[in-house]
């Protein structure tokens, strides 16, 4: 089994395309939460990906937002705004993991493993923004300019829907058409420190199996689940 994840996270590091030169940050960048539980912090703090997470998060906002105002000149903030939400969206990190088949080199836990953790688009999109990070602490600025404009290609050329830029708004007219009720949401966990909470929030429609997704804010996740639902009913 660790030859087969050790060739897993050889591809991954191709596909990536960043040759780490401390490979223990890529190792680090893949360690899910669930596999450190109850361990002692290293030197470096908690030996999970968490806080490359955060990290990363902010990296994936300077860069997306740099390559906008570059690609955009005569744009207004809110259709910047509204266009790098769905760049750096869960969902959009989440299909940049999938293009990467990140879900073998992960290392989890054997609980994480057993519900599917290696499928999960919550897990597969933290850990891609802990490699970004990773990238960023290994190669710095220019090394993860590099890495995404490579894996974010699509989404930077993907025509920005009214669906992905407002989801919410959609979702709801889209009940309205099916005449149903409103949709709702409801925060049903909340983890992560104070500083870089992580929030999960279910969306329900009358008649519609609900579902949940995560966000680093309830207003992220909420934005994450409406689209996650279009997704699913095949609106978008």
């Amino acid at each position: 089994m660790g030859n087969v994840r050790a060739e897993a996270v050889e591809a991954l590091q191709r596909r990536v395309g960043h040759v780490f030169r401390d490979r223990s940050l890529l190792e680090r960048a893949l360690t899910h939460a669930s596999v450190g539980e109850g361990a002692a912090p290293g030197v470096h703090g908690p030996r999970d990906n968490e806080r490359l997470e955060f990290l990363g998060d902010r990296v994936l906002g300077l860069l997306t937002a740099e390559r906008l105002s570059a690609d955009f000149p005569l744009a207004d903030e809110g259709q910047l705004s509204a266009r790098l939400h769905a760049l750096v969206d869960k969902s959009a990190c989440a299909r940049v993991g999938e293009a990467w088949g990140i879900g073998p080199a992960l290392r989890l836990s054997a609980g994480e493993t057993k519900t599917g953790g290696r499928r999960k688009a919550g897990v597969i999109a933290d850990a891609v923004e802990a490699i970004l990070a990773a990238v960023f602490l290994d190669g710095g600025l220019d090394a993860a300019r590099a890495v995404f404009a490579t894996a974010w290609a699509e989404e930077l050329a993907a025509p920005s829907s009214r669906e992905r830029t407002n989801p919410k708004s959609a979702l709801q007219e889209w009940a309205q058409r099916q005449g149903r009720p409103l949709p709702t949401y409801r925060v049903t966990e909340r983890t992560g420190s104070d500083h870089a909470p992580t929030f999960t929030v279910e969306v329900a429609v009358q008649g519609v199996e609900p579902l949940t997704a995560r966000g680093r804010s309830r207003q992220d996740a909420e934005k994450a689940a409406a689209v996650a639902m279009l997704q699913r009913e095949g609106v978008i």
